[in-house]
């Protein structure tokens, strides 16, 4: 003998809605577990079983789901903590680059340094490496040709200055001498 679903409903504590659902959802629920008596419709025993187990049932149907779903998780976790792993060598090479180019500026500052302390050493032997007797017979020889060029040159420029006097002269003859002859123009 079945079940109405009033009765499946307060067994199961569920609506009647509910019920209605669950056997909706199960495929040839209707044509083979339920019948007709009179105005309403019951379930038989097999099919109250079914809706009984039906949350057993679903959670049976989900549980290979969730594992594969659950295996895809682990692997996605995987492939994640590898990516992880790579990106953690490729900033300890990139750490290691960098420290490498600091020793290497590092270095090369001081011996930058080192050898402008040498060329200030080498310049500093060369300058007073010349004796006095030297430097003296030196600034005479640079007194005398100084003298020498500053009076060469200013006979050069009075030279210079003759000449450009007597070219100016020259000019003012020939400019008179030309309007002296175009004058004949006019009275012709």
């Amino acid at each position: 003998m079945g079940k109405t679903i009033r009765q499946l409903s307060e067994e199961l504590k569920l609506s009647k809605q509910g019920i209605n659902q669950r056997i909706n959802s199960i495929n040839g629920f209707r044509s083979k577990h339920t019948y007709k008596v009179k105005n309403h419709l019951e379930i038989d025993n097999q099919g109250v079983k079914m809706l009984a187990n039906f949350d057993k049932q679903k959670l049976q149907e989900r549980q290979p789901n969730r594992q594969a779903e659950n295996d895809k998780d682990k692997n996605i976790d995987h492939i994640l903590l590898k990516q992880l792993d790579v990106k953690d060598q490729q900033i300890l090479n990139l750490q290691q680059a960098l420290d490498q180019q600091q020793k290497l500026q590092i270095a090369t500052f001081a011996e930058n340094h080192r050898l402008k302390e040498h060329v200030q050493k080498l310049s500093g032997l060369l300058e007073p490496s010349s004796t006095p007797q030297q430097q003296q017979s030196n600034d005479k020889d640079d007194t005398l040709s100084n003298s020498y060029n500053a009076s060469h040159i200013k006979d050069k420029n009075d030279k210079q200055n003759e000449n450009k006097v007597a070219e100016y002269g020259d000019r003012q003859k020939k400019v008179s001498e030309s309007k002296a002859n175009n004058s004949w123009w006019h009275f012709w």
